[in-house]
């Protein structure tokens, strides 16, 4: 056994020896989205994951950071409370049709001001914003086949000690093998097995979550 099988009474244990173990906005967040959107609510970070991208954002002293894949806001509010008072956040999604159940939350975690919201095709997005200093910290959750096109662009506007963070690399174990065919599953591996092999960058797999790969330049 290389790590240890997360059922159900083991994530209530890891959760409730975070600390703090109890965050009513992402809480809440968590349950209106839920609510609103049930078939897609999975598309959120779960608690641990939070806490992981809050500490990261902590530790690594970021001042900007980019999230490609907003949807309602959660993984955005985890890492928005780590950054400091002048510390901003720019995060890129296709649509903002959930932008109001994240901005509600934003509000109540009191980080609003620290967010910046651009719509649109994120790769064409990226390529043409003007970041006017180099990306700390950077958190890709987005449609799978993008992520080639996001890691080429985030890559070269890294800080010297920027990290990438890319998340659902494990896709529920999917890539392993080869019986899924679909067009996410196979975009996974191919990326997976894409970063294996660059010599330009240093990359390690976490099983946090469904899988998140954390990728630096060498």
């Amino acid at each position: 056994m290389r790590w240890i099988q997360m059922d159900d009474s083991i994530f209530e244990y890891v959760q409730r020896h975070a600390n703090p173990s109890h965050d009513p906005v992402s809480e809440q967040l968590a349950a209106t989205t839920q609510e609103r959107w049930a078939d897609r609510a999975g598309m959120n970070i779960g608690p641990d994951q939070g806490h992981f991208l809050e500490m990261m954002v902590a530790i690594t002293g970021a001042e900007l950071v980019v999230e490609v894949g907003t949807f309602t806001g959660m993984s955005a509010l985890w890492m928005a409370r780590a950054l400091p008072q002048h510390g901003r956040m720019v995060c890129f999604d296709i649509t903002d049709q959930y932008l109001d159940i994240a901005t509600e939350a934003w509000d109540a975690a009191g980080v609003t001001d620290r967010i910046e919201m651009v719509i649109g095709p994120a790769a064409d997005r990226i390529a043409e914003y003007d970041f006017d200093r180099p990306i700390d910290l950077a958190f890709v959750d987005a449609d799978k086949p993008g992520y080639q096109s996001y890691l080429d662009l985030l890559l070269p506007r890294l800080s010297d000690r920027g990290v990438i963070m890319v998340d659902n690399v494990l896709w529920s174990g999917a890539v392993v093998g080869d019986e899924a065919q679909d067009e996410s599953t196979v975009a996974l591996r191919a990326f997976n097995d894409g970063v294996a092999e660059r010599d330009d960058v240093v990359a390690v797999m976490l099983p946090i979550g469904d899988g998140v790969t954390m990728i630096r330049r060498r």
